[in-house]
C-alpha cells in the first residue's frame, strides 16, 4: 500500500511548515509563489541551481535544505522541462517525480503554480496526486525490520496548492477510486503464495461487497455440477479447491448489457507435470495477475460509482503436479462441450479462461468481453515488458483498449490471429488441442481461447505476462506487481460507455 500518505487540495497559498514544493523550467524561471518564498529565503534558487548544474529538465530536482529566513524544513524545485504539461499522462508522470521528493513522514506542500503563475486542470491536478500515490505505493508487510533510511517511512500529510481546491477535490475523488483497485490488485499479485491460495483469495473477493459490488462465489462442488471439467482440471493435482469468484457492478441503464472482464487466476504455476525449471519458478505466484486486475477494475469501478454495468469473473486454481494430476495426453470436456487433448499441463490458464468466457457469456450475455491473462512466455520474447499483447475478433474494440493505453500509459500492441493459426491447435483425438507447437505461441493460445467465443460476441484477450508482474521500475512503479490493467480498463469505460463513445 501507499506509506500512509494523505492527500487534500488547498488555495495556492505560501507554505508554512515542513517541505515545499514548487516548478520550474528550462529557463528557470519560477511562479509568483515561489519567486516570493525565493526571495524570503535569501534568493538561493539562483545560485544552487548554478552550483548543482540544475536545468529543470523535466522530472529533475533542486533541493534547499534548512532555508534561511522561513520555516520550512526544505524547499525543492521540481523541473517541467521546455513546457508544462499538458496529457493526463505527462501529469501522472510528473506526480510519481514529486513522490520521490516528499519527506519520509511529516508535512509537504506542493504548489502547482507554473512559472508563468497559471494552475492546471482540476482533473490534471488529480492525475498528478494520483502519480505520487502510486509511486508510493510499498509491498512490505513481511518486513518485520526496516534495514535503512528509505525504508523507515511514516505518514506523510500532504496538500497541494491549486486554483481551484473543491473542483480538484471532486476530480481526486474518481482517481482514488482508481488508486484503490491498483493497490488492491498490486497487493494480490506480490501476496506469497503460501498466504493467497484460491480459497483466500476468493475471501478477499467477498469483502468487496462493502464497496457495493455483488459477488458470487463458486466451490468445487458447484463448478463440478456447472461442467467447469477444463479448470477442474487444471485444479485437481493440488490439495487446495478452487474457486470461481463473479463480481458485478450495476451502474448503467437497467436493460443495458454489460462489459464482461475475465481474469486467469492460477495462485501458483508449477507447471503440473510438464513441470517447469526450478529457477524463477518463485515468481509464478503472480500468475494470478489477470485475476487481480479484474479485481481491481471492479472495485474502482463500483468505488467511484461508474455509470455503466460490468461483470468480472475470475477462476482461481492452483496447478501443482500432484498424483492425482492431470497428464499430458487427458482429453476433457469443457464447459461448452468442446474437447481439448492437453498436450502440455503449463499450458493450463488458456483451461481455465475457455470455462470462464462460456459461462459469463451465457449468465452475463456481455455486449463485450475482455480477458487477461498472464498466459505466454511468448509474448515476453515479442514484447518485452512494456507492451502487452492484445489480440481481438473486432477492430473498435481493440482500437478503444489502445487509446485507453495511450492514455494511462498502460500500453498494449496489437498482435494477429489468423485461419493459418488456428489450424495449428486441430488436434487428431479431440476438438483441438492447448499448444500449437513452438512458433507464435501468443498467437496459438489467444487462438485457442477465440474458439470459446459466441455468437459474435466482441472479444478481446489481453495477454499482461511482460506487464503484471516483474514489471521495471517507471516513474509511477516502483513495485515488482504492476497492477496492470486496472487503469487501462478503467479508462477503456470511462471512454468507451460513460463518455458515450460506443
Amino acid at each position: 500500500m501507499a506509506a500512509s500518505t494523505s492527500i487534500t487540495f488547498t488555495g495556492a497559498q505560501a507554505p508554512q511548515k515542513g517541505t515545499a514544493i514548487f516548478l520550474t523550467d528550462k529557463k528557470l524561471q519560477l511562479g509568483p509563489l515561489a519567486a516570493s518564498l525565493d526571495k524570503a529565503s535569501g534568493e538561493r534558487f539562483a545560485p544552487a541551481a548554478r552550483i548543482k548544474q540544475f536545468g529543470g529538465a523535466a522530472r529533475k530536482a533542486l533541493e534547499i535544505v534548512a532555508p534561511a529566513g522561513v520555516e520550512l524544513e526544505r524547499i525543492v524545485f521540481l523541473g517541467v522541462g521546455d513546457e508544462v504539461p499538458t496529457g493526463r499522462m505527462d501529469w501522472l508522470r510528473l506526480g510519481g517525480a514529486a513522490a520521490k521528493l516528499l519527506p519520509r513522514e511529516g508535512e509537504a506542500s506542493i504548489i502547482l503554480q507554473d512559472p508563468a503563475g497559471d494552475y492546471p486542470s482540476a482533473e490534471a491536478a488529480a492525475a498528478f496526486a494520483l502519480g505520487i500515490m502510486l509511486r508510493r505505493y510499498r509491498f512490505d508487510r513481511y518486513k518485520s525490520q526496516k534495514k535503512d533510511e528509505e525504508e523507515k517511512r511514516g505518514p506523510v500529510n500532504l496538500t497541494i496548492g491549486v486554483a481551484h481546491p473543491e473542483k480538484a477535490e471532486a476530480a481526486w475523488k474518481v482517481e482514488a477510486a482508481v488508486n484503490e483497485g491498483v493497490e488492491l490488485s498490486r497487493d494480490l499479485v506480490n501476496e506469497p503464495a503460501n498466504v493467497l491460495g484460491p480459497v483466500e483469495f476468493a475471501r478477499k473477493l467477498e469483502g468487496l461487497a462493502q464497496s457495493g459490488l455483488k459477488v458470487e462465489v463458486l466451490d468445487e462442488k458447484a463448478l463440478a455440477k456447472l461442467g467447469m471439467r477444463a479448470l477442474l482440471g487444471v485444479a485437481q493435482g493440488s490439495e487446495r479447491p478452487p474457486r470461481v469468484v463473479t463480481l458485478t457492478w450495476n451502474g448503467g441503464k437497467a436493460k443495458e448489457r454489460p462489459i464482461a472482464f475475465v481474469g486467469k487466476g492460477v495462485v501458483f504455476d508449477t507447471g503440473g507435470i510438464s513441470i517447469k525449471p526450478a529457477s524463477g519458478m518463485e515468481d509464478m505466484k503472480g500468475d494470478m495477475g489477470g485475476a487481480a486486475a479484474v479485481a481491481g477494475v471492479m472495485l474502482a469501478l463500483a468505488a467511484r460509482k461508474a455509470k455503466v454495468n460490468a461483470v468480472g469473473i475470475v477462476g482461481l486454481v492452483e496447478n501443482m503436479p500432484d498424483g492425482k494430476a492431470q497428464r499430458p495426453g487427458d482429453i476433457v470436456t469443457s464447459l461448452s462441450g468442446k474437447t481439448i487433448e492437453v498436450i502440455n499441463t503449463d499450458a493450463e490458464g488458456r483451461l481455465v479462461l475457455a470455462d470462464l468466457m462460456t459461462h459469463i457469456q451465457k449468465t452475463a450475455k456481455p455486449e463485450a468481453m475482455i480477458d487477461l491473462a498472464t498466459l505466454t512466455g511468448a509474448i515476453i520474447v515479442a514484447l518485452g515488458h512494456h507492451h502487452a499483447g492484445l489480440f481481438a475478433n473486432d477492430d473498435r474494440l481493440a482500437e478503444d483498449i489502445l487509446l485507453a493505453g495511450k492514455e494511462t500509459g498502460e500500453r498494449a500492441w496489437r498482435m494477429p490471429l489468423g485461419e493459418e493459426y488456428d489450424k495449428l491447435i486441430d488436434s487428431k483425438n479431440a476438438d483441438m488441442k492447448n499448444v500449437g507447437g513452438r512458433w507464435g505461441g501468443s498467437i496459438t493460445a489467444a487462438q485457442f481461447l477465440q474458439r470459446f467465443v459466441e455468437n459474435g460476441t466482441a472479444w478481446a484477450h489481453l495477454d499482461v505476462a511482460g506487464t503484471a508482474m516483474g514489471s521495471p521500475s517507471s516513474d509511477t512503479n516502483e513495485s515488482w506487481a504492476s497492477g496492470y490493467g486496472v487503469r487501462l480498463l478503467d479508462q477503456f469505460v470511462r471512454e468507451r460507455y460513460e463518455r458515450g463513445s460506443h
